[in-house]
Formats: structure tokens, sequence, C-alpha cells
């Protein structure tokens, strides 16, 4: 190491702006959505970078000519020490397949890669081993031959109830994992809440969250961003975890999925799970949208019938369950936020 080592924050446009041009040398993109953006600064020169958004840990990268002094340990040490100010003790980091070495030699963990495109590891308190072990004990009552289904259920309809139900009576044993993020209109509690008081009566259905490790920030920030230039990639390596790490450790052998002929992003999912699941040996089982007196049922058809104040046709489509919670003054703020928005979520 030689020379004077800065860290300095880059916390407004001009100083963003820098790391962008600084960036698109390493063919990285830099994101307005970032929490937080350090440069580390050699004699003056802006020879690294890096920043985090939640509990991830990205954009990283080290001036070619400085590489090997040490450096990318400052980064991220840096890092790290801010997000523990923040109270997050567990971190994620995306990097280039090629470059996860330099990560493993600081003491992260690799969980999956998908070639050429992106590899994912974690540090910290807490791990996909942890999160297995959760599911585990929550579902040691049911049978280790498992199915799973992932779902959102924004809001829970009767679509997602005859999927589980399918799902249900062709397994021993079925996990639910409800998608944890909350970047749906409906917030995370309710739609979790939704789903177990709307299966209840199926003894061999687990309800559980989806966790940090299935559609999440970490996995899969594309399928709330839309940014269609990464859906390939976050894509598998959604898949590529839950094939390699999730399901062998909770027997699960079967993955149930609904048509998806309207959203992009959820079709290229569907298309990810048929390339990845199998050579895992994990079944695919897809079923067709039901439809209820001609009308296919969804969840974004639900939302367009709130936006429109068309409660014979929420009725239609959801389970009493659901419409209840609907009704529910407290549910009201939702209800008039989802007017004022696009309901593709």
């Amino acid at each position: 190491m030689y020379g004077q080592v800065d860290i300095e924050v880059m916390d407004n446009d001009i100083k963003r702006n820098e790391v962008k041009v600084f960036l698109a040398r390493f063919d990285l993109t830099f994101e307005d959505d970032l929490e937080y953006t350090i440069a580390l600064r050699l004699d003056g020169k802006l020879v690294g970078t890096g920043s985090f958004k939640d509990e991830v840990l990205r954009n990283i990268a080290i001036d070619e000519k400085y590489q090997g002094l040490g450096l990318n340990a400052i980064v991220v040490s840096e890092l790290i020490k801010e997000q523990t100010k923040r109270g997050r003790l567990h971190y994620f980091v995306f990097t280039k397949p090629g470059k996860a070495h330099l990560f493993t030699g600081l003491g992260f963990k690799e969980i999956a890669r998908v070639e050429p495109y992106v590899a994912l590891l974690e540090t910290g308190l807490g791990s996909i081993d942890t999160f297995c072990d959760t599911i585990n004990d929550e579902a040691a009552h049911l049978k280790p031959d498992r199915a799973a289904l992932v779902v959102n259920c924004n809001p829970f309809t009767k679509g997602h109830r005859a999927l589980i139900q399918r799902a249900a009576g062709e397994n021993e044993a079925v996990l639910v994992f409800v998608v944890n993020e909350d970047r749906s209109l409906f917030p995370f509690a309710d739609r979790f809440k939704l789903v177990k008081e709307g299966v209840a009566d199926l003894p061999n259905v687990v309800v559980v969250p989806s966790g940090k490790y299935i559609i999440s920030n970490a996995t899969f920030p594309s399928y709330f961003i839309r940014d269609e230039d990464k859906v390939i990639a976050q894509t598998r390596l959604d898949i590529t975890v839950f094939a390699q790490q999730i399901a062998p450790r909770l027997g699960i052998k079967r993955r149930y999925v609904g048509e998806e002929p309207y959203c992009p992003v959820t079709s290229a999912y569907n298309t990810a799970m048929f390339d990845i699941l199998p050579k895992h040996g994990i079944e695919i089982n897809i079923m067709k949208r039901i439809e209820v007196q001609g009308e296919i049922v969804s969840a974004s058809k639900v939302r367009d019938f709130i936006r429109n104040g068309d409660w014979e046709g929420i009725q239609r489509l959801v389970p009493e369950v659901t419409y209840r919670y609907l009704k529910l003054p407290s549910t009201q703020p939702i209800i008039n936020k989802i007017k004022l928005s696009d309901t593709r979520h």
C-alpha cells in the first residue's frame, strides 16, 4: 500500500456521477435507489467504490492498476461498518462470478452463481442454513417428501387457493412461501395472514415467509423494478438458489406454478424454472388459470375491480377471507392507494 487513502461518502448528484463514470469501465451500472455510496481515493484519485441497498453490498470495484493492494477489503469494511451503524448484521454481495474469490477471502460464503452474469455471497449473523432450519422447524409435522409454491398474493385470490389446493391434493406435504418483500400494494403482514387463513383447512400445508432467499431484494430486485436488462440473470439466480440450496434442505421434490400469459417478468421466471429445476431433480407442475363465470382469475384483475369500485366483480374472484379483509375500515388506505396507482404490482 502506498499514498494517502481516503474514504468519501458520495452524497450528492455530482459526486455520484463521478462514480457512474468510474463504474462504466467495469460494465457496472449505478442505480439511483442505492442507499449509500463511498469512493476510495488514493492521493486524491478515485480508485475504488462500493454501495449498498438494504443488506446488499453492490457496485464494488477497484481500479485495475491498484488491484492486489487490499483496497477491496477497505471498501467492504467501510460498507459493513456503516451497515452496522444502521443495525444490520447480515450482508449479501453481488459480484461477477470471476470476482467471487475476492469476497470468499473476506469471509463471505457463496450461495449461488449464474455464469456469466452474477454470483451471490453472504456473511454475518444469519445465513441460508439458518433460514432453512427455521422452515424445517415450522414444518416438522409434515412428511419429508414435499412440494412447494411461491406466491405473492397481492391480494389472495380464488386462483391462489385453487393452485394450493391442487398441490395439497397431489402431495403428502406442501410448503407455501409468501414473498416477504414489502414492495407490493398490500403489505406482507396482510398478504401472509390472508394466505394462512385462506388455506387453514388444508392440514398438509404450511405457509411460511419467503425470507431473504426467494424473490427478494437480494436474489431478484428486477421482480419489483421491472428492469428487463436484468431479468434473465436474476430469474436464473433466484431459481438456482432455490434448486441448489433450499429444495434439498427442505425435501422439496416438486414445485407448482400458475400459468402466466400476461406478465413478461413472471413468464421469464417460469421459463428459468423449466430450464433449471429438472436438472436438480425437481418436477414442475403448471396449472392453467381458473375462470369464474368465464373470467380468468388474477390478482391484477382484482386490483382493477378495486380501482373501479366493482365490489361484485371482486367478490367473484376472491375467497371470503379476502373479501372481508377488503371491506374492513382499516384496509381503506390501501384501497385508496390502489385507486391512485399503477396496479401491475
